[in-house]
């Protein structure tokens, strides 16, 4: 509303005067707490009546915290941020307001904590949105079909375990045998493709995360990507949120009709740190130790990723959340619960992983329960008869371990899984077009590698790759172009009129 003219024409001191006026005294009531004990980034609370679950604490001497956990006489609060002077006897006020993280477009290329505080060294993002990091996840009238392909440019998985956009693809297996190298993989590969990433880092080692943010940015996946962390010697309060902000960071892009891809690596250890929380503030333990809403905590995390239909954007969310093992027990309690949330797993074999075969993806106990639909046709057709050929093959091949006289078809069966067993393997940081996928398949499937010395097939396939960038086929090309063309550049068949 515009000022009358009048009080423009006045000078400050009857602007004053009038504000004086108008002064009127009224009763503030505000609730305070006091700290009772505080340590192991915990802190109990005396007072408080109508705070609430999720609630923001603030201290006297600048910290913060996030209400936990009620009781009847107290209130256990987790600790976001602790200052030096937080002792027992500091007051307490309620904010009653929910933690926001800022998100927008300014968090492209930054490392933020859960907080959106900077950690790269440069100035705070220009985000002028906050979003809580607690939400719902969207109802089923407002999601749609997974019906798009999410590429990864990992041989195995975009052949054999397609993900599609809005799917939750879960990534299991021990520690150190590539879990996270098929998330960066994935990361990378989604260069050019307009699809916005989030890579959330939880209780890992500051050398991890400096390493992980270097090869995003020679790479040049930083530019689309926001990179979440909470180190291993943050506070565990500052672990649990990470994961829930990240997701709030890539909702924000979904909602606005982007497809984004959020990696959470790992939960095994958000699972451990929530774990630690509620012991400390004496929830009573269930299998394994875990709180009993442990299972609900990643469900609620991991159903925001989903496909959203026209009338609301049209974004999706991919999440790719990662889980540790140990020895390879799949069925342990953490493990199960997320298979169970999630739409299909990429199970990685230390087995494998030591006998050289890179990624350690095991096929037969890996699974994409929705992505198959939305794999494009072409692909769909001939993976499912490579698939075949490469289970059959790893069924016989434990014949050969018993030096037993085999038939010529069981030997060439054989031979044939061997020289698909060498055309999986891959390199990590060297994500494939989905082209090459198409190219290779059509090869194999062909018999056009049958004769090929298993050392050769890398070879092979290079030069399949070095033919594949003056090419104008694409996917929707007839099956004939492409077996003519893969025959010419393999040295096989005449070249076309």
């Amino acid at each position: 509303m515009n000022r009358p003219l009048t009080e423009l024409a006045e000078g400050p001191l009857a602007r004053q005067a009038r504000w004086v006026d108008r002064y009127a005294l009224r009763l503030d009531i505000r609730e305070q707490g006091t700290v009772v004990s505080v340590g192991d980034g915990i802190a109990w609370i005396d007072g408080l009546p109508s705070a609430a679950i999720d609630d923001v604490l603030d201290f006297e001497d600048g910290s913060r915290g996030l209400v936990f956990d009620l009781t009847t006489e107290r209130v256990g609060a987790v600790l976001l941020r602790a200052t030096n002077m937080l002792t027992a006897g500091t007051p307490v006020q309620a904010s009653h307001l929910p933690l926001a993280i800022p998100v927008g477009d300014a968090l492209r290329g930054r490392v933020v904590d859960p907080f959106g505080a900077p950690l790269d060294g440069l100035a705070a993002p220009d985000a002028r949105a906050l979003r809580p990091l607690q939400r719902r996840a969207p109802p089923i009238i407002e999601r749609d079909f997974v019906n798009r392909p999410l590429y990864t440019g990992n041989k195995i998985i975009d052949t054999l375990i397609p993900i599609g956009m809005g799917q939750r693809q879960l990534i299991v297996g021990d520690k150190g045998i590539g879990r996270s190298a098929i998330a960066i993989d994935a990361v990378i590969n989604q260069r050019g493709k307009n699809v916005y990433c989030v890579y959330v880092l939880i209780g890992q080692r500051r050398s991890t995360v400096v390493s992980t943010v270097d090869t995003l940015r020679e790479s040049g996946a930083l530019d689309y990507t926001t990179v979440v962390v909470a180190e291993g010697s943050a506070l565990p309060g500052m672990q649990y949120l990470a994961p829930f902000a990240g997701c709030s960071i890539a909702e924000q892009w979904m909602e606005q009709g982007y497809d984004t891809l959020v990696l959470y690596d790992d939960l095994s250890t958000h699972a451990r740190v929530y774990r630690e929380l509620s012991l400390l503030l004496r929830r009573p333990p269930g299998r394994e130790a875990y709180p009993g809403d442990i299972f609900s905590v990643h469900a609620q995390l991991l159903e925001r990723s989903t496909c959203l239909n026209a009338e609301h954007s049209g974004g999706s969310m991919t999440a790719l959340p990662i889980i540790e093992t140990q020895r390879g027990e799949i069925a342990a309690y953490i493990p199960t619960n997320l298979i169970s949330i999630t739409d299909g797993q990429i199970y990685l074999d230390a087995e494998l992983f030591a006998s050289g075969f890179r990624p350690a993806i095991d096929v037969s106990r890996s699974v994409s329960r929705i992505g198959g639909v939305a794999q494009h046709p072409r692909i769909k057709q001939e993976a499912g008869r490579m698939k075949l050929d490469y289970l059959q093959f790893l069924e016989l091949e434990v014949f050969t371990r018993f030096g037993a006289r085999l038939e010529a078809s069981i030997e060439k069966a054989i031979r044939r899984g061997r020289v698909l067993r060498e055309c999986l393997k891959q390199d990590r940081l060297t994500p494939l077009p989905v082209l090459f996928q198409m190219a290779w398949l059509v090869a194999f499937n062909d018999g056009l590698l049958d004769h090929v010395e298993a050392e050769a097939v890398p070879r092979q396939l290079g030069d399949l790759a070095l033919a594949l960038r003056d090419t104008d086929l694409t996917l929707d090309s007839p099956r004939d172009q492409w077996s003519e063309a893969v025959a010419r550049w393999m040295g096989h068949g005449k070249a076309s009129s």
